[in-house]
């Protein structure tokens, strides 16, 4: 399985590196990293990382073959852009090569409270079949602390796309 997470410039840029180093080892991995977020990611973590301009990456292929991508977190910017076709840099390009290839798209948007225009780009999305999940946490899985919260929005967005874990608390478990 090939996945492919991009990292837009929303606040938490962390949790798409977390979604990223979460993945099983059998899954192949690819990295997409936008301006913005390498200014977040330098702010919050001091990371140095790969610029988003590289449009001819072959991830910007539908022959390359991903099997899903996530944009965690997507900015609203970025968000727009997908939703009217925008492919203006490799994950815009990337989530535009998602939809047009039937492949699983998550977007994780970072920003609260939404504007009309953010929902009805959602919904417009949505209706494309692409998937739409905030990093929303849910407390029966009994969250102690950032780390277990994270935890259950990266296990609830890999379950999502069909991939295996164990990194929250289940409805009904006891483990």
């Amino acid at each position: 399985m090939k996945v492919v997470i991009a990292i837009s410039g929303a606040s938490g840029a962390t949790l798409g590196l977390k979604a990223l180093n979460s993945l099983p080892e059998w899954v192949e991995k690819h990295l997409i990293v936008s301006e913005h977020a390498h200014v977040v990611l330098e702010k919050e973590n001091g990371v140095i990382l790969h610029h988003n301009e590289d449009i001819g990456a072959s991830i910007a292929s539908g022959s390359f073959g991903a099997d899903a991508m996530m944009i965690i977190p997507c900015s609203m910017n970025t968000l727009a852009k997908v939703s009217c076709g925008i492919a203006d840099n490799l994950t815009t390009r990337a989530a535009s090569v998602m939809i047009k290839e039937n492949k699983k798209l998550l977007l994780a948007p970072r920003e609260m409270p939404f504007s009309a225009i953010a929902l009805e780009n959602m919904l417009k999305l949505s209706r494309l079949g692409v998937t739409i999940a905030p990093p929303v946490m849910a407390y029966y899985s009994e969250q102690i602390n950032l780390d277990a919260m994270e935890n259950f929005m990266i296990g609830k967005w890999f379950d999502l796309l069909e991939i295996e874990n164990n990194l929250y608390k289940r409805w009904g478990s006891d483990a």
